[in-house]
Order: C-alpha cells, then sequence, then structure tokens
C-alpha cells in the first residue's frame, strides 16, 4: 500500500495519467479521481488521458467513475506473458460534466456498445421491376439508401441516401422490415431498416440521377431474378417485405421472423 502513488505528467495542455502499485478499488476510484480534479481544476490541465489494458477491469472501472470517457481501442498494442492485449483509451476534458445524471449518461455513452444502422428503400416500376444500384465498391447490387449518419433517424438517413444516390426527393417512406444483421465480411453486427417507397411514374424514372462517385448504373431487375444481382439475404429480404400488406411491419433476427411466443426464460428457445 505504501508504494501506491497516482502520478500525472503534463505536456502544455494534455496531462497523462498513471499509478503504481496494487491497491483495493475503492482506494484506487478515489485517487484517481482526486488527481484528475487536481489537474484539471487546480493546475488548469484541459484534458487528461490514459491507456489501460482490456482485462483491467479494476483500473477500468476507476476511470469511468471519475468522469473519464471511452476514446478508442488500440488492438493488441500491449505484450503479456500470454500474448497481446488491446489497451483501451481514455480522456476526461476540464468541461465534460462528471457529476449526476448527465455525467453518468456521458460516460455511459461512451463505454456501452453501438450499433451501425443501414436504411434502404424499395421502388418498383409500373411493371413491378425493383430499381438496383450497381456499385463501385461491391459485386452485388443494393437497393438504394446506405448506412444511417450519427445523430440521424433511419427514416431520415434513407430519405437523404436516396436524393444523394439517385435524385429523387421523398418524404414517407413506409416502413416494411427491421432486421438485425450478425458480424460478416468484416463487419461488425448491424440493423438494417427496409422501407417501401412504392411505385414510381415515368416523369419520376427519366429525372433519376446517379450519384457517379458511388454508383456505376441503375438497373430495373424483376423479383423472379433478383437473386441473379443481389445476395441471398438482401433478395429474400425484399421478397418477404413485398408480401406484406400495407401497415405491416416485420421483425426479422439475420433473415429469419422473430416469434411473438419466445418465452425469455427458456434456454430451449435461444
Amino acid at each position: 500500500m505504501t508504494d501506491f502513488q497516482v502520478k500525472v505528467h503534463v505536456n502544455g495542455h494534455i496531462g497523462r495519467l498513471e499509478w503504481s502499485a496494487a491497491v483495493n478499488q475503492e482506494t484506487l476510484d478515489r485517487a484517481v479521481s482526486m488527481a484528475a480534479d487536481d489537474v484539471l481544476i487546480g493546475r488548469g490541465v484541459h484534458r487528461v488521458e490514459v491507456g489501460l489494458p482490456a482485462p483491467d477491469v479494476k483500473a477500468r472501472r476507476a476511470v469511468i467513475r471519475a468522469g473519464f470517457r471511452q476514446e478508442g481501442v488500440r488492438r493488441d498494442a500491449m505484450a503479456t506473458d500470454d500474448g497481446y492485449v488491446d489497451v483501451v483509451l481514455y480522456s476526461r476534458l476540464v468541461g465534460d460534466i462528471v457529476t449526476g445524471q448527465g455525467g453518468f449518461s456521458g460516460v455511459m455513452n461512451s463505454v456501452l456498445a453501438t450499433k451501425r444502422v443501414i436504411a434502404h428503400c424499395i421502388f418498383r416500376d409500373r411493371r413491378g421491376r425493383i430499381l438496383l444500384c450497381n456499385t463501385h465498391y461491391k459485386p452485388d447490387y443494393e437497393l438504394p439508401g446506405g448506412v444511417v449518419e450519427k445523430h440521424e433517424s433511419p427514416r431520415i438517413g434513407v430519405i437523404r441516401e436516396v436524393a444523394e444516390e439517385i435524385g429523387l426527393e421523398i418524404t414517407a417512406p413506409a416502413l416494411r422490415i427491421v432486421d438485425w444483421l450478425p458480424p460478416a465480411l468484416g463487419w461488425d453486427d448491424a440493423l438494417q431498416f427496409l422501407y417501401d417507397g412504392g411505385t414510381i411514374d415515368d416523369a419520376q424514372i427519366a429525372g433519376l440521377r446517379r450519384q457517379e462517385s458511388e454508383i456505376a448504373s441503375l438497373h430495373w431487375v424483376s423479383v423472379d431474378d433478383l437473386g441473379d444481382v443481389m445476395s441471398e439475404r438482401s433478395t429474400a429480404r425484399i421478397k418477404q417485405a413485398l408480401d406484406l400488406d400495407d401497415g405491416q411491419t416485420l421483425m426479422l433476427e439475420d433473415g429469419m421472423p422473430v416469434a411473438s411466443d419466445i418465452d425469455p426464460s427458456d434456454p430451449e428457445e435461444h
């Protein structure tokens, strides 16, 4: 216990936190908080930061309780006797709220999992064909739409993406499917929102303008031929959407309908 101390090395407006020796959680919590308060409030430093090995739960808990926000992860950045481990980066700014509901929410917002959100829209012509985009960055065709931006709703995201990609202005597409996508092809898991933009007329079709930086060409494809140019999962999702009645929305997990009668306490149903 006598060897324990917390140090903050200051370089300009940035302080870097470190400590040595093992100590109990309560003492570490108090010491980290006091050191951060001292350097940010008492010494006029703007930012304090620290990198901690991911397996060190006690240290990570201490900085979170002291109001530090998680900023990112350096993968396999620390060598140990058992191999390499990630280093998690945390920081606290002088203006960060660290007390009350706002402080708690701000910290937890930085450490809890986030989801990528994708929104696409189905458009049909008078023959019932589906409008697809042949992009520059993937072999499969896809519907107009894309990744929803931070602080943007899925509906606003798909409206923006459709306007950007094909020059079509829409206002109220109908939500048909919400699908949870498991990790695949290097991506983490995501939520897919699939909207129905209905049938567009000849004048709207004539006014379509592709976003040349992303889209190589636009194509009208019959429902029966979707599987020739799209992934199996995307094809199935579109067909499921088209089978719904007006006003219906379907919840999927990895393309499969979610049963409404699942008992969450029954391990056999998970």
